[in-house]
């Protein structure tokens, strides 16, 4: 009865809304210490809402870090089994200044919310929570079994769940996962995500002298640290965005020509996606590739940051003898972690200049993921998506990472469905982060169509 699950819907609209301004107000902010309580906090409000819907077998899982949340319905025999994911945890909000509203205090403008975390990924995992709770209360049960396993370090490499996953694939049997952290390609468009890109993030570490020197009395013969480091990262790349760096290319996969076609007939504008989304006077990177190509199915090196010498107010004449930076690699199909990043270390040792030593340092990778938009499943949502919104679903890529869909592959040996109903500028990392309000009870009612109609599916 999708009438009655949307006429639920919108007549619980302000309680939900509500319920995520409350959610949005805990600052879970999983690479500070100093919210480790905040992100205990929000874990328990996670566990709550789990009980509050109707799931089973709570359970608020320690880790070395940040706690995961598990719950349960198993009371659907003969029909699927969904595991449902998200997290909790958020990105810093700094800076500050650049809020139009703070950053824990969520804001109504122009029918979205303005909040750290309204997309990413709360307001979207969310609607997993609440399309549970809306299918209890018009029907009295669920079409489908559920799982839930919720995390709070997916903004800080995912450490804990990925080794949860890998112990226990009994527990955690499922026929697919359900994963709401990716945007529809524009407001409007149904889009299910078919390819993830992967993700390897390292810190490169230069020393220079054995400490801090003069610049008066040892410049001109000492190695500078936070120079080097800069001479050497910025060969990495030409001018014109390709990396240099040897091995990087190897083992690309191209994306089939179908796929290639049907990009191509998104509505998309490359100066529509400089001007709204990027901001900046031009786009970069490699010229003979469109820029979908670019940002979905290219491997990417960046540098996020610097640090090293004197940044202070006034002035500190020194000569650094340490700096560090911030890199990464965003991977593609049959790109390796393992081969990207023995690839890297080989060329910085090659490259380090005169007078520096380098070490590397991987903090995290994960491979690239690519789901088959044929799979049962996959049709299912796809279909739910197009019911809801009017239009039919697209597929797309996704040149962000989540690492978890990996592990789900690897060790669960499930598809993973990718349903995200964010959009492309709601600004996730960045100052105001946003999310469109009407997508929320879009995403509550789309979730809840899906379930329905893959209990009908035949096993």
């Amino acid at each position: 009865m999708p009438g009655a699950l949307d006429t639920y819907v919108r007549n619980q609209e302000a309680r939900l809304l509500e319920e995520l301004k409350e959610f949005l107000r805990i600052p879970s902010i999983s690479t500070l210490p100093e919210h480790k309580g905040d992100v205990e906090r929000a874990a328990h409000f996670v566990a709550e809402s789990l009980r509050a819907a109707g799931l089973e077998h709570i359970e608020v899982i320690p880790t070395e870090r940040h706690p995961l949340i598990y719950a349960d319905w198993l009371h659907a025999p003969g029909k699927p089994t969904v595991l449902c994911y998200g997290h909790y945890d958020v990105q810093p909000a700094d800076p500050l200044e650049l809020w139009q509203t703070p950053p824990f205090e969520p804001s109504i403008r122009d029918g979205n919310i303005y909040a750290r975390g309204a997309s990413d990924d709360k307001g979207q995992m969310y609607t997993h929570i609440k399309a549970v709770e809306a299918l209890r209360a018009v029907h009295g049960t669920l079409p489908v079994n559920v799982k839930f396993l919720i995390e709070g370090e997916e903004e800080i490499g995912g450490a804990s769940i990925s080794q949860y996953v890998e112990n226990n694939p009994e527990k955690l049997k499922a026929d697919v996962a359900l994963v709401s952290d990716t945007s529809l390609y524009q407001e409007g468009i149904p889009t299910l995500c078919v390819g993830l890109r992967g993700l390897v993030y390292l810190e490169v570490e230069a020393t220079g002298p054995a400490r801090d020197l003069h610049s008066g009395l040892y410049g001109g013969a000492a190695p500078n640290a936070v120079y080097g480091l800069i001479e050497l990262l910025a060969k990495a790349k030409d001018s014109e965005g390709r990396i240099r760096i040897p091995g990087i290319y190897t083992n690309v996969a191209e994306p089939a020509p179908a796929e290639i076609e049907s990009w191509k007939k998104l509505p998309f504008n490359d100066r529509e996606f400089l001007e709204k989304e990027v901001g900046s006077t031009r786009l970069t990177g490699e010229p003979e590739r469109t820029v979908l190509e670019r940002i979905w199915s290219r491997p990417t090196f960046e540098v996020h940051g610097i640090a090293g010498g004197f940044t202070g107010t006034g002035a500190k004449t020194v000569i650094p003898a340490k700096a560090t930076a911030k890199v990464s690699f965003r991977l593609v199909p049959e790109q390796t972690v393992d081969g990207v990043v023995s690839s890297f270390k080989k060329w910085v040792a090659d490259q380090t200049p005169a007078g520096i030593r380098t070490e590397v340092r991987m903090l995290s990778g994960a491979p690239a993921v690519m789901v088959n938009p044929d799979h049962p499943a996959i049709q299912v949502a796809a279909k739910a998506f197009e019911e809801v919104m009017g239009r039919p679903t697209v597929f797309t890529r996704n040149g962000g990472s989540i690492p978890i869909v990996g592990d789900f592959a690897r060790h669960l040996r499930i598809p993973t469905i990718l349903m995200g109903f964010g959009l492309p500028d709601d600004g996730l990392h960045s100052p105001n982060e946003k999310y469109r309000v009407e997508n929320f009870y879009i995403g509550i009612k789309t979730v809840a169509r899906f379930l329905e109609s893959y209990g009908q599916v035949r096993q």
